[in-house]
Formats: structure tokens, C-alpha cells, sequence
């Protein structure tokens, strides 16, 4: 049986910031159910909730070396959901809130990769590949290079790395490849760690894991592009035959509204007028216009610039006014946190048309859900976006997206078109806000032309981005590794 170790710094349901905590709390479930024996391990944080703490079993403990210094490791285990879970303890690192941002992050997550290691013949799980995700997991195949190849029970192992975000990359003071890495200096150089005269993780992970991935085929492209490439283009460009794209998938057992416990009333393909039932639950809860009639788009997302906030910002007072006549009235629902700027103007929107506008400045998976249940349309006009999962969950709710084509976004939405009736959603090509606010009108006028539309939802709920073809994906890269 193919054995597989997912190292990565987030996994839902224990810890999650973003789209990373939902791919590995549901991909290894899906590699799993296609016959792998695939395990996860992550630090025991604090901010995990107690219930799951509770449950965890100690396996054992260990020193681990953090440069000079032996630093205490215990391994905690759960299983959950079918999946064996692995966390590293250590209290200096871990005990404290949040997950990461904290000035030590080279010294917790260059414990966290030397843990990860160490703990392989303690735990008794040998993988034939460790799965390494972001920056945080980016030393784990460096210190595998400097440490580990040599041992007779390791030699065999193989390492993947998955980015799934190249703009953050994890570099600190050079002066910890001695301090807290324990590397040579053959390490910092430019095939190596080296980058900017500074240690970068996401490089390491880069430079000395057997194959790369990232997540979606675009974005695989866009990369080894300058404008996009992160100052690590050049670097991809020369690694592209062991770079692949596998676009993100979702959990649909969670996220399906025909059992969704969160949402209002269950619905599927072959009953979305249903779909009308939650927008008027609702709109009643945030305080809108009660009209099942009246198009609603929804907004969940990080309210940050890349997220496409400030082509929002300059055309949204705009676009409220043009949607004022009868055939493009529309109410907006906002859902999430991020930068003062946007989350104040949100506020100010919502204040200035009640009824129309709900800015909810707050993280609500329960609102998340009822939102996408609700809404008939998903607004996403990222300045650029590796794979995005809110088009996804969206979708899989008969929610029709509106993106703009760049990533994993031109991956999954197709512009839909009339003449041949294939597509699943709304595009437009350029990072500019009248284009954007073109195409929403366009999905508006659309939208009152109940045929069509009927056909753009059921299009939508129909696209198929389960796991269980990126899995199989997944299983052809460790097989290709392996050999």
C-alpha cells in the first residue's frame, strides 16, 4: 500500500486560516477512500479546538535538535474522520494564539520540520513519500538532504512539494541556517536556500523536493512568469519538468446542499427553486428587502487588495446606482475580514443602503454556507489566485460565479454561451473595474431570462471538483516518484 505523510502548518477542522486548513483536512480523506494509506502532521497548537485536544492519545516523546539546543517533542495522535492525525507538541513554540506571524516563525517552523523527520521511526509510519505543503513545511526536504538520506529506514523516501501560495515564502536572517537549521553552508547558495542574501523556506522546499506542485495548471504557468513568479520565476523555469499543476477539489460530503445541516432548506440539481426558501431566510436575518425575486450577489473572501477589493472600492457606489432600475436591482452580501481600509468601506456601503447592501465584517462558517445557499451569484475579481476554493463551494450551491479569468479560476469557471448552452459562470480577462462591473450587469440582465439561468445553475451544480480526480492525480505524481 502507497504510504503517504501530509506535513503542513494547517488542517481543518483543527486549524485553518484559509484554503490550505480545507485541502489537507479533505484530501487525504479522498486518497485515502482510493486505497492510501495517507496520515497527516501538524503542531499541536493552542488554538485547537479543546474538544478534538481531549481526544488526542500521547505516542511519545523525543529530543529534537533546534541548532546547539535539544528542544522536547511529543507526539500527540487522533484519529478523526478516518485519517490518523499527528501533532508536535512543544509549548515554547506552539502554546500561544494564532498560528503563525510571530517574530520566532524561523525557530518554530525549523523545529516544526526537524520534528516532522525525527518522529518517522518513532511513530512507525516510513512514508514513501512526505507530502510538504507552503513555507512553513518548505525545510523538510533540505533537512531530509542534510540529515536523514543517509539512515538505511529513510533512504527510500521520496518528497513532494505543494504551493499554494508563492507570494508568502517564509525568509528570515540568514544566520539561522547555523542557529536553528543545522546546515552548511553548501545550502546557501542560489540552487539552494539562499535568496535576497537571506534563508528562504518556500526555495528550500523548492530546490531539493523530488517534484513540485501546485494548485491548479494555470497557475503552474503563470509562475514562471516574472509578474507572477514572486522573484522565484527564474528558479521554476528551470525546475518546469518536475513542476505540475493539479487544481483543488472540496470535501462534498460537507459542502452539499441537499444534507447541509447549516442552511435553511435542502435542495439539489433537481430541485434549486428551493434554493429561494434560504435567500428569504436570510434576508430576513441580515436585515434586507424580504423578495425572493431579487438577484442577490454574495461576496466571501479575505478583504484584501489581491482579492480584487479595490476594483470593488472604485466602482462599487457606481454600480449601486446603475443597478437601481428595475431590471438590475440587486442586493450585495459581504462575508469576511481583512485590511481596515476595505472592511470600513464595506461598512460605510452597508450603512448608506440599507435593505440592498449586508457587510458581516466577521469569520462565520455558518454564514458562510447560508450565504452560498442563498445567493445566485459569487463575485471573485482576484488580482491573481492559485487555485480559489470559494468558486467551488459556490458552484456545488448553485451560486454562479463571476471571476475574473486568471489561476485556478480560469481553470474551473467556463463563460457560459448561449448558442451551445455549455459554461458555468460569468469571466472577464482584465484587472479593471469596468469590466468587472460590465460583466455583473451582464450576469443580471441574464439572470431575469429564468431559462437561461436556470441552465447556468444546473451547469454550475453539475461541474464536478470533488477530490476524486486530483486525488488520482496525486497518486500518479507518488507513483511516478517512487518508481
Amino acid at each position: 500500500m502507497l504510504k503517504v505523510l501530509f506535513v503542513a502548518a494547517e488542517a481543518a477542522p483543527f486549524a485553518k486560516t484559509g484554503g490550505l486548513g480545507d485541502v489537507i483536512g479533505s484530501l487525504p480523506k479522498e486518497l485515502k477512500k482510493q486505497g492510501v494509506d495517507a496520515r497527516v502532521i501538524l503542531p499541536n497548537y493552542k488554538d485547537i479546538p479543546e474538544k478534538y485536544k481531549q481526544q488526542m492519545v500521547f505516542k511519545t516523546k523525543f529530543s529534537v535538535q533546534v541548532g546547539w539546543r535539544q528542544k522536547y517533542c511529543g507526539i500527540l495522535e487522533f484519529v478523526y474522520d478516518g485519517i490518523t492525525f499527528y501533532f508536535i507538541d512543544n509549548e515554547h513554540y506552539f502554546k500561544r494564539h494564532g498560528f503563525y506571524g510571530y517574530d520566532d516563525d524561523a525557530e518554530r517552523f525549523g523545529f516544526f520540520c526537524r520534528a516532522v523527520l525525527e518522529s518517522l521511526n518513532k511513530i512507525d509510519f516510513i512514508p514513501n513519500v512526505i507530502h510538504c505543503h507552503d513555507w512553513h513545511a518548505g525545510m523538510v526536504s533540505v533537512l531530509y538532504d542534510a540529515h536523514y538520506r543517509h539512515l538505511p529506514e529513510y533512504e527510500e523516501i521520496k518528497t513532494l512539494f505543494t504551493i499554494h501560495n508563492l507570494r508568502y515564502q517564509g525568509i528570515f536572517p540568514k544566520e539561522i541556517l547555523h542557529d536553528i537549521l543545522s546546515l552548511d553552508w553548501k545550502y546557501f547558495q542560489h540552487d539552494g536556500v539562499e535568496f535576497n542574501n537571506a534563508v528562504n523556506f518556500m526555495k528550500g522546499g523548492l530546490a531539493y523536493s523530488d517534484m513540485i506542485s501546485t494548485v491548479s495548471r494555470t497557475y503552474a504557468q503563470e509562475i514562471q512568469d516574472p509578474y507572477f513568479g514572486e522573484q522565484l520565476d527564474g528558479f521554476l523555469r528551470k525546475r518546469k519538468n518536475d513542476l505540475v499543476g493539479i487544481v483543488n477539489g472540496i470535501d462534498y460530503d460537507i459542502y452539499d446542499p441537499a444534507k447541509d445541516n447549516k442552511i435553511c432548506t435542502h435542495y439539489d440539481v433537481h430541485s434549486t427553486a428551493a434554493k429561494a426558501q434560504n435567500k428569504v431566510a436570510l434576508q430576513k436575518q441580515l436585515g434586507l428587502t424580504v423578495n425572493a425575486d431579487v438577484p442577490m450577489i454574495a461576496i466571501v473572501s479575505r478583504l484584501v487588495g489581491p482579492k480584487g477589493m479595490e476594483l470593488l472600492e472604485r466602482i462599487f457606489v457606481d454600480m449601486l446606482k446603475h443597478m437601481s432600475n428595475d431590471n438590475q436591482n440587486a442586493q450585495i452580501v459581504i462575508l469576511g475580514t481583512g485590511e481596515a481600509r476595505y472592511e470600513n468601506f464595506f461598512r460605510y456601503v452597508a450603512w448608506q443602503y440599507p435593505g440592498r447592501v449586508s457587510a458581516n465584517i466577521l469569520f462565520d462558517d455558518t454564514l458562510a454556507r447560508q450565504i452560498y445557499a442563498s445567493a445566485d451569484m459569487f463575485l471573485m475579481p482576484s488580482l491573481y489566485e492559485p487555485c480559489g476554493i470559494g468558486q467551488l463551494i459556490a458552484m456545488r450551491y448553485g451560486c454562479v460565479p463571476i471571476v475574473r479569468q486568471i489561476g485556478g479560476l480560469q481553470d474551473t469557471v467556463q463563460a457560459y454561451n448561449q448558442e451551445t448552452g455549455i459554461g458555468n459562470g460569468f469571466t472577464f480577462p482584465h484587472y479593471n473595474a469596468h469590466e468587472m462591473s460590465d460583466t455583473i450587469m451582464r450576469a443580471l440582465l441574464m439572470y431575469h431570462n429564468k431559462e437561461e439561468w436556470n441552465k447556468i445553475v444546473i451547469n454550475a451544480m453539475n461541474s464536478d471538483y470533488s477530490w476524486e480526480h486530483s486525488a488520482k492525480d496525486y497518486q500518479e505524481i507518488y507513483k511516478k516518484m517512487i518508481g
